[in-house]
């Protein structure tokens, strides 16, 4: 994300293509050039001494060079270059680029992070985390000077799933903190390695904090009032860190109440996380996240321009308590030129670089880098690569990770010897995709193979994906597009004149308007590829997804075609986004006014040939779903959570056809299939699940595996059940399973069997600092089963707003029929605190709290109680400093950054407010001050009302203008008819910034 941009450039600078050569000062260190054992390389000496002692050999100029994300080779002390920022979200990522010497052994690809915690088995995430690390190592084997594979791993992502439509929900593992901090950390720990000592890997957190929306990420204010901040967001991540679950965090590029999330230290990177922890955290930026802070000139789109120049940014990151700086690909020369100007300006200081420098070498000597056999992962190799070890786990994982939603009539399981013909239909019968984060496949299962190899030759399987196939007619010539019948395809042309192969081409809707357009002759894509359009491409993929179009039917029938990659092409070629015909007959980008106009032929009806297949088969699966790089991903929000419409075309007519069809819905977010629900007779979830897709899939169809899988985010009905995707207050936009009070498709934490479980009388101990809920479960079923056993509380009474229920603890237990088992649920009492903005830290209320165990958020089996001692909050004291961020309830304000160091106001506009409830005015206070900032001319008001907005007038503030937005003064007022004990609210009277304020006076 540099400021100068090319078109062929990606915008995500942490892809190890761009260069193959780096500089000397970036190359692996010489072997002869340590020719002493200095302390640092001992491993009998302490962690510390080690890294006191190579940061006392270095010059300042080399401890500022390692500051940046490829930390170059120090020759002179035998010290190898260093890279952080390997991604491996659900196995290592990005392996296509790798050395091509270790093509053949590519690396293991795991269903996606939503896939892995809907097992809801922290124990089986765990070992994918191990081999996940483990083969991270086998990669990193293979480096030379390029540096490819680094072990400091950017896993796992801990971001809340509070809404659907986030691009980067396949990321994520849940909207629950709990069960998030339990996957996350046991991913984590796997990819750390058993040593007790030793790293395996470093995995760091992803993305430190609030970033959970991708359009206009850079510079979207996330709002994140106390409550939330504390109770939900935060807590994503403190558990994992606190469990020693990860080696450091990584800043997101948001913004977080008016200041960038990576400086802001109401955050914390470098002091309240780091308190989590006895260990040392390395702490990285997001890609470009350096560029996104400052230089003038560059997008706005996803530059802030808080501080006016590199130097400050820099200095501001540095300060805030990141490590590293991932910025400008390979090239460290911006962020050191930066940083030196900072320290010559005395904006950072030599023990600021230090600090740095000693968290980047503690995890280096935990790696076991300097010792001098490499530590006890040192040795291995590629040899780790595509076992058949990792081929179990992974079609195990696939497998337990896959959700039964419906089963009507006991549709499932299909029975092998009833199923001699077999129909898979649908966009993803015959598919498996990447993602994003994937790694490139050694294979790859798709639905069809799984099930072919189930029922082996005495079966007759048929994969359909019904697309349907059509021509496009130039009107004004009367010419076909044309594309190339040969592997490589070639540039798109109007010039066939009878239609041939090569001038048919199969629409697939990935919904929202978008298809995808493949070559029939070859079996390629259609996409630009910034010269042309050409049917070259095996499947969508790339930063800019280049694959994507629309077709926009006109007034007289005819339609236009858009080009719709992720990238407005008018920013680099003012030439639209539209396709035109060029002079030589080849399609070109050109804009709306000027795009050709074609006529669409449909030649096949994909929904026709579906129904010949479904209505001819024993039994009908339907792969629907999403295509990973289409249906939102990073830097991209999905419109909507509807199926697309053309999918749900085709299963009306498979259903129609037969009505032994199973759907299969294969994506990573929760979907709108309230139709579905209603009338197809069985529903299995699974998130795209990697190279044993089709394994695990037929596993799980024919019984081979039960399904255990449950879902991790509540499914809602339709889209007008969810606020704005930026709308972070999930307390008062009733957002999550917490919260939510309308009646959901799906429940959090819902997921069949094909057996059945019956829940006996819990029993209750809680008399120390724990609370453990004991209670029988029984597999009534006739065949061995798995079910994940939940716990929720509930309070019933607060002072403020509290979830309608929150899991504490959870179970995932395996049963044959007819046996019984005691699960155990064991939560802290202090995890029932909330957040008390009346000050400032966690309190847990004397209440008493419901204990509800069941099968899912909406399937409550059992309750209890438990009577607990805590506090009693008292009334809000108002005649000492209130920081107005410690408000109980708003509207229309919002928090901004008091200066640009420290500090969060509230700024209110004519009509907002915010209010404190339960105010204790029993001394009748005569007036108020308060400290508040006002940049613009002229003067504002605040009115002092009780009860509420609009309640009786006690005084008013007249705000005069202070001359800037962080220049703040005290202004004061008279307060009349204060009393008894109220409700407090401060309606603002036009643009002011409060920071706190106070009663006084009074008896």
């Amino acid at each position: 994300m540099a400021s100068t941009r090319s078109p062929g450039r990606l915008r995500r600078p942490l892809i190890p293509l761009l260069s193959v050569t780096l500089a000397a000062s970036v190359g692996l260190a010489a072997p002869a050039a340590a020719r002493e054992t200095l302390p640092f390389r001992d491993p009998a000496l302490s962690l510390d001494a080690r890294v006191a002692d190579l940061l006392g050999r270095l010059t300042l100029d080399e401890k500022i060079s390692l500051l940046h994300q490829y930390q170059p080779a120090i020759p002179r002390l035998g010290v190898k270059a260093f890279k952080t920022g390997t991604e491996a979200v659900h196995g290592l990522a990005w392996t296509s680029w790798g050395d091509q010497k270790i093509d053949a052994d590519r690396g293991t690809v795991f269903p996606q992070a939503v896939g892995l915690a809907s097992t809801w088995d922290p124990d089986l995430v765990k070992q994918v985390g191990k081999t996940t690390g483990v083969e991270a190592r086998g990669y990193h084997s293979t480096n030379d000077e390029r540096m490819y594979w680094g072990l400091n791993l950017w896993a796992p992502v801990t971001n809340l799933l509070r809404d659907p439509r986030w691009g980067r929900n396949e990321e994520g593992y849940s909207e629950d903190t709990t069960l998030t901090a339990a996957i996350a950390n046991a991913y984590g720990k796997g990819m750390q390695g058993d040593d007790p000592k030793y790293l395996l890997t470093a995995p760091t957190l992803k993305h430190y904090l609030g970033n959970n929306n991708e359009t206009l990420r850079s510079t979207t204010d996330v709002q994140l009032r106390e409550r939330v901040l504390n109770e939900y967001d935060r807590q994503a991540f403190k558990p994992i860190i606190a469990a020693d679950g990860a080696t450091g965090v990584m800043s997101a590029y948001n913004l977080v109440n008016g200041r960038p999330s990576a400086v802001n230290p109401d955050l914390a990177v470098g002091g309240l996380v780091r308190s989590w922890t006895k260990k040392d955290l390395f702490n990285v930026t997001d890609a470009g996240l350096p560029e996104s802070l400052a230089g003038p000139g560059t997008d706005p789109r996803w530059n802030t321009n808080y501080y006016p120049d590199f130097t400050q940014g820099n200095a501001a990151i540095l300060k805030a308590g990141n490590d590293s700086f991932t910025a400008n690909n390979r090239d460290a020369t911006i962020t050191v030129t930066a940083v030196k100007d900072a320290l010559a300006k005395g904006l950072v200081k030599v023990s600021d670089i230090d600090a740095a420098v000693r968290h980047a070498l503690s995890v280096r000597v935990r790696l076991g880098e300097f010792d001098p056999d490499g530590g006890p992962y040192g040795k291995i190799d590629t040899s780790v690569l595509n076992t058949d070890a990792s081929k179990r786990l992974n079609r195990r994982t696939a497998a337990e990770a896959m959700v039964l939603l419906k089963n009507s009539g006991k549709a499932l399981p299909l029975k092998k010897g009833a199923a001699k013909k077999v129909a898979v239909v649908g966009p993803l019968a015959d598919d498996v995709y990447t993602d994003w984060y994937s790694g490139q496949m050694p294979y790859k299962v798709t639905p069809v193979d799984g099930i072919r190899a189930k029922l082996g030759a005495g079966a007759t399987v048929t994969g359909v994906r019904g697309d349907d196939r059509i021509t496009l007619r130039d009107v004004r010539s009367g010419k076909y597009v044309t594309g190339g019948s040969g592997a490589s395809g070639a540039p798109l042309a109007v010039s066939d004149a009878v239609p041939a192969a090569t001038s048919q081409f199969d629409v697939t809707d990935w919904g929202d308007g978008i298809v995808t357009l493949r070559n029939a002759a070859n079996g390629k894509y259609v996409g630009w590829n910034w010269s042309s359009f050409a049917n070259d491409q095996a499947e969508p993929n790339g930063w800019f997804v280049q694959q994507q179009f629309a077709l926009e039917k006109q007034a007289d029938g005819n339609y236009k075609l858009r080009y719709a990659g992720y990238e407005t092409h008018e920013t680099w070629f003012g030439s639209g986004n539209y396709v035109g015909i060029g002079e030589d007959g080849r399609l070109k980008l050109t804009t709306k006014d000027d795009a050709a106009v074609f006529c669409k032929k449909t030649l096949v009806n994909g929904a026709d040939v579906v129904a010949k297949a479904a209505g001819d088969a024993d039994q009908v699966v339907f792969l629907a779903g999403s295509n990973p790089s289409v249906n939102g991903r990073e830097n991209y929000d999905r419109p909507s959570t509807n199926l697309p419409a053309g999918q749900r075309t085709l299963i009306k007519a498979a259903l129609k056809a037969n009505p032994r069809t199973t759907l299969v819905l294969e994506n990573s977010y929760p979907t709108a299939i309230t139709w579905e629900q209603e009338h197809v007779p069985a529903i299995v979830w699974t998130s795209h699940a990697g190279a044993e897709t089709g394994n695990a899939l037929a596993d799980v169809l024919f019984g081979d595996t039960g399904p255990s899988g449950h879902l991790t985010q509540t499914w809602y009905r339709s889209d007008r059940d969810l606020p704005s995707i930026v709308d972070y207050d999930i307390i008062k936009s009733n957002r999550t399973y917490l919260y939510f009070r309308g009646k959901p498709l799906y429940p959090f934490g819902h997921g069949l069997s094909y057996s059945t479980f019956r829940y006996g009388r819990p029993k209750v101990s809680g008399s120390g600092a724990n609370v453990t809920v004991s209670v029988p479960v029984t597999n009534t079923g006739e065949v061995t089963g798995a079910d994940v056993v939940q716990l929720y509380s509930h309070q019933r009474t607060s002072r403020v707003k509290q979830p309608l229920k929150q899991l504490r603890a959870f179970q995932k237990v395996r049963l044959g029929a007819g046996r019984t088992t005691t699960v155990r649920l064991t939560f802290a009492k202090s995890d029932l605190a909330h957040w008390d903005v009346t000050r400032g830290r966690r309190v847990v209320e004397s209440s008493t709290y419901d204990l509800l165990v069941g099968a899912s958020a909406g399937d409550i089996r059992q309750r209890a109680s438990i009577k607990v001692t805590g506090e009693r909050v008292p009334a809000r004291d108002l005649g000492t400093t209130t920081l107005a961020v410690n408000f109980d309830d708003y509207s229309r304000a919002k928090l901004v950054d008091e200066s640009k160091a420290s500090g969060t106001a509230v700024g209110g506009a004519a009509g907002a407010w915010i209010s404190f409830a339960d105010a204790d005015l029993r001394s009748r206070p005569a007036g108020i001050r308060a400290r508040v900032a006002k940049a613009g001319a002229g003067t504002a008001t605040i009115e002092v009302r009780a009860g509420g907005p609009r309640g009786r007038l006690l005084g008013t503030l007249t705000v005069p203008s202070t001359g800037g937005k962080y220049t703040y003064q005290d202004v004061t007022g008279r307060i009349a008819r204060a009393s008894g004990r109220q409700d407090v609210y401060l309606v603002f009277g036009g643009d002011v910034r409060l920071s706190s304020f106070s009663f006084t006076g009074g008896r």
